[in-house]
């Protein structure tokens, strides 16, 4: 009997976990979301229009962000869409012990996922599937995958 609680037990987590799908999770995380990309588009010395881009919203929203003033909820493509920026500047911060962490986003890359575009410019392009290409480019760069 007890092997077959054990096997509930993981089905039970399973449930519990988050996801950017539920409207508590969305709105739990916004806030923290927003703040992050705010930060690392600043680091990367991205424009409002890059920014906005990169998190898929106007321009006008992405000023609003910026100032404080925005109440609303990311969708779960933001969410998504900053978890990988998020995720990026992480795995940058590691692999580069120096300024180029905060560079390398901005300058012309030849990797095969970039297209000799700066990878911004390749996220903007190719929207959250090139997102996701270039945070797992950085994380096998540095050993993480």
């Amino acid at each position: 009997m007890s092997n077959v609680v054990a096997l509930q037990q993981p089905a039970a987590v399973v449930g519990a976990l988050q996801n950017f799908a539920g409207d508590d999770d969305r709105r739990r995380l916004t806030p923290a979301a927003a703040k992050a990309v705010l930060r690392l588009v600043d680091a990367w010395g991205g424009s409002n229009a890059e920014g906005a881009a990169l998190l898929g919203v106007s321009e006008s929203t992405w000023d609003r962000i910026k100032s404080g003033k925005w109440e609303g909820v990311f969708s779960q493509d933001q969410l998504t869409r900053a978890s990988a920026l998020i995720g990026l500047f992480k795995g940058l911060h590691l692999l580069f012990a120096d300024d180029m962490a905060d560079r390398w986003p901005t300058l012309p890359n030849r990797g095969p996922v970039f297209d000799r575009m700066s990878p911004v410019q390749a996220m903007i392009s190719g929207g959250i599937p090139r997102m996701l290409e270039t945070r797992q480019y950085v994380d096998a760069l540095r050993g993480g995958l």
